[in-house]
């Protein structure tokens, strides 16, 4: 692949990204859903007690996610992702990415705040890159119930 053909395909599986996240924000499945390969497999899902198994098939994918974010608003930032094409139709990427989730159990308000990268390779299949890999790795998660906490002034 020449220079700009790889740029070409950094800047579409950078948009790629940012269709997934806006989808799974937006509640979106079926967007969200066509954003992998069908044979995608994510590790991503972690429940209150760890991991939960992985996940195979963009459709699959997407209905867990539905169900686990049922009823809770969700905001999710990506960025600076170190992105490499390692051929004409396969790359790999890590992505730092931030969430924040809000829900209610019993009337009460309850929050999380996740810190940690997205780990993810990506196939490009009849000319559109799609996500065919993924694990979140999490460096930090704050939660609690109430308000979230208000930040620091300096």
């Amino acid at each position: 692949m020449t220079d700009v053909e790889k740029l070409v395909a950094v800047e579409e599986i950078r948009r790629l990204k940012a269709r997934r996240v806006r989808s799974m924000d937006e509640k979106d499945w079926a967007g969200y859903a066509d954003c992998h390969t069908a044979d995608a497999t994510t590790y991503t899902f972690q429940s209150e007690v760890g991991d939960a198994a992985p996940v195979t098939g963009g459709e699959a994918i997407a209905r867990r996610l539905a169900s686990q974010l049922e009823g809770r608003t969700t905001v999710h930032h990506v960025h600076a992702p170190e992105i490499e094409v390692t051929s004409a139709t396969t790359a790999t990427g890590i992505w730092p990415m931030e969430d924040m989730l809000w829900w209610e159990e019993a009337g009460e308000p309850h929050w999380l705040h996740g810190y940690g990268h997205y780990h993810e390779t990506y196939e490009k299949i009849d000319g559109r890159w799609l996500i065919s890999s993924r694990r979140l790795s999490r460096i930090r998660v704050d939660r609690g119930t109430g308000a979230p906490p208000e930040p620091v002034q300096r």
